[in-house]
């Protein structure tokens, strides 16, 4: 494939017609359709009708299987010996911003895809078929770094920024802290304000793509006697004198995926360095946040479905008492019940990225989303295994490797508990009338 392919396909798509701009409820047009044929197809009595989840546009359709053949030539080779090495490999890496997957929505005019959220959502869940790994550090730079500095840079810090995003730069989103997990706003790190620049001091944890980064969003108190309300986005570059980055941590799952401790002593950062307004750091982040939960949830739900493709070819091919294992009724039972869970996370996913994509409220159903697709990707997982028998065991096959990255699903972006909790409020708030 082409190295600049994605880029091609963005620029051709974009000359096509496009349907869904009609209504904002976002429909799709068919990819095997006209536009003309989609419309004189949803003409019916009720004058409009909506296409499945599942359709999509000509240019997602073209990125999506653009995407799922790069994976599986540039990156599948590298996965077992990333995995083990705790390493992303620098090819990967560099074929990630050849192919223009690190800035899918990023302008034209500094460099990027010029694309949509809906399809950074399914790049993010064809490349966790593949490596999770890959796909988180896709999905970071994608959903958190380039879409605050486009919402939020000036005209200078976009410039600056969002070219070297687009093409060879990784940036990294500081939030956490040791006594700042769930409780987001906990945070101690401080910022005090000297003339015309800021010193920061203070630490973070569990942050992704840090080993890789060029450039580090963080989150810092600007005036902690206000509590929350002095959180303030910086941007800092990753050769600033004071940051430190730590030993990365030596995890479960996403082992080629860095995430190393941060610390900053007396680190100096220009004023014109704030992202966005003063004290708003905690609406940001919140934001970021429950759009980023979207981009979890599909890379769950690829996770879950690479794994299962690569199970159920050999309950296939498996033959014990004289047939094969997947036509024993107890086995066709168990695996029509996880297909049926992951097209329902699929679905949620979809839905979710629909809603946000079309400015509709969103929270709720990426709440679902992220938590249903972590859920399924837990089952599926340990299903696999269990279907692949001893083998599923074993590191010759990749099944033992997704049911390791599955784990931090449950976790990262607000953990299970956290979008139940979420969900629950607006539930309360749906039933006051």
């Amino acid at each position: 494939m082409a190295a600049p392919l994605v880029r091609i396909l963005s620029k051709t798509c974009r000359q096509i017609s496009r349907p869904w701009g009609v209504c904002q409820a976002g429909w799709r047009s068919r990819s095997t359709s006209s536009a003309a044929d989609m419309v004189s197809e949803q003409s019916g009595a009720m004058g409009i009708s909506f296409p499945p989840l599942q359709t999509f546009s000509e240019e997602e359709s073209m990125m999506r299987e653009a995407v799922k053949k790069y994976a599986q030539e540039r990156i599948a080779p590298f996965v077992s010996k990333m995995d083990e090495n705790s390493a992303m490999d620098e090819e990967v890496l560099k074929s990630l911003f050849e192919q223009g997957l690190m800035g899918i929505e990023i302008d034209p005019e500094y460099g990027g895809t010029g694309s949509t959220f809906f399809s950074s959502i399914l790049v993010i869940e064809e490349l966790a078929k593949v490596d999770p790994s890959v796909s988180v550090l896709c999905d970071i730079q994608n959903t958190l770094i380039n879409t605050l500095i486009s919402n939020l840079g000036t005209p200078a810090q976009k410039e600056q920024y969002l070219t070297r995003l687009s093409t060879d730069m990784i940036g990294s989103f500081c939030l956490s802290e040791a006594e700042s997990g769930s409780d987001a706003f906990a945070l101690k790190t401080r910022a005090d304000k000297h003339k015309d620049y800021y010193i920061i001091n203070g630490s973070k944890m569990w942050i992704s793509n840090a080993e890789h980064a060029g450039v580090f969003l963080v989150m810092a108190n600007v005036d902690p006697s206000a509590g929350y309300r002095g959180i303030t986005c910086f941007i800092v570059d990753g050769d600033t004198e004071g940051l430190e980055i730590c030993k990365k941590e030596n995890k479960l799952g996403l082992r080629a995926s860095s995430t190393c401790p941060l610390n900053f002593d007396n680190v100096k950062v220009p004023e014109k360095n704030i992202l966005g307004q003063i004290g708003h750091g905690y609406k940001y982040a919140i934001g970021m946040l429950n759009e980023g939960r979207i981009g979890i949830a599909a890379q769950m739900l690829g996770l879950a479905q690479g794994c299962f493709d690569h199970a159920i070819p050999y309950t296939r091919q498996r033959v014990q008492f004289g047939k094969r294992i997947f036509d024993f009724q107890g086995m066709q039972h168990q695996i029509a019940h996880v297909a049926t869970q992951i097209e329902a996370a699929r679905l949620l996913t979809y839905n979710a990225a629909r809603l946000k994509e079309a400015g509709r409220p969103f929270i709720k159903e990426a709440c679902m989303a992220k938590y249903f697709a972590a859920e399924v990707a837990t089952l599926t997982t340990s299903k696999c295994i269990e279907w692949m028998g001893g083998v599923g065991f074993t590191k010759d096959y990749p099944i033992e490797k997704y049911y390791r990255d599955c784990k931090i699903g449950t976790i990262y972006e607000g953990t299970t508990n956290i979008q139940l909790s979420t969900m629950a409020k607006f539930i309360d708030k749906e039933y006051d009338h």
